[in-house]
């Protein structure tokens, strides 16, 4: 657990998933608080998209920040200055972000932070998202658990197949015992 204080990514500020520990950072480093070894990796890749999806310049929501606005004042500040997405680009943004880290650019560099901090073994951690909340001590899959592993098993007794009594069938021409193709044909014909 290395640094507690910052929210998860997954937690949202106004429906934006990562901007409130975007937030928190800068506030730690104005604190002089030294940043994460990872910061350098992929959490700036995170800071300036998040920016760049909001289209303003990261250095506006520095200055924010430093300003003592709160958490929503700045969203709906770089709404203002920038853009206001709509609800289908907020579930956009979060989904781009949430998988970050499985199977792209950053895919490599978390392997590499994985193998840093000794989980290369947890394969339940596969994005940057998850690396942030293992690597601080929270559960990796509290806020994304797949439902196959949320749902607990529960036996259910076996029993038999209804036995219901069968249906008589009528035998048909060809069903007759001891009839052949030709003998029926025959019948049939006359």
């Amino acid at each position: 657990m290395k640094n507690v204080c910052l929210r998860s990514p997954y937690d949202r500020t106004l429906g934006l998933v990562y901007f409130g520990r975007m937030l928190d950072k800068i506030r730690s480093y104005a604190r002089g608080e030294p940043p994460l070894e990872y910061e350098e990796n992929f959490e700036k890749d995170l800071a300036e998209k998040c920016a760049t999806f909001l289209r303003v310049k990261y250095e506006l929501i520095v200055e924010y920040v430093n300003q003592g606005l709160t958490d929503q004042a700045i969203v709906q500040s770089c709404f203002g200055m920038g853009h206001r997405p709509s609800e289908g680009e907020i579930y956009i943004w979060n989904e781009f972000m949430r998988k970050r880290g499985w199977n792209d650019e950053l895919s490599d560099t978390l392997e590499s932070q994985k193998k840093k901090g000794a989980m290369l073994s947890r394969s339940e951690i596969q994005t940057v998202f998850q690396f942030i909340d293992a690597d601080e001590g929270r559960s990796v899959n509290g806020y994304h658990a797949k439902a196959s592993r949320t749902r607990k098993r529960v036996s259910v007794p076996a029993r038999e197949w209804p036995s219901y009594p069968r249906r008589k069938t009528v035998p048909t021409p060809l069903k007759k015992v001891g009839a052949s193709r030709e003998q029926w044909v025959a019948s049939q014909s006359e």
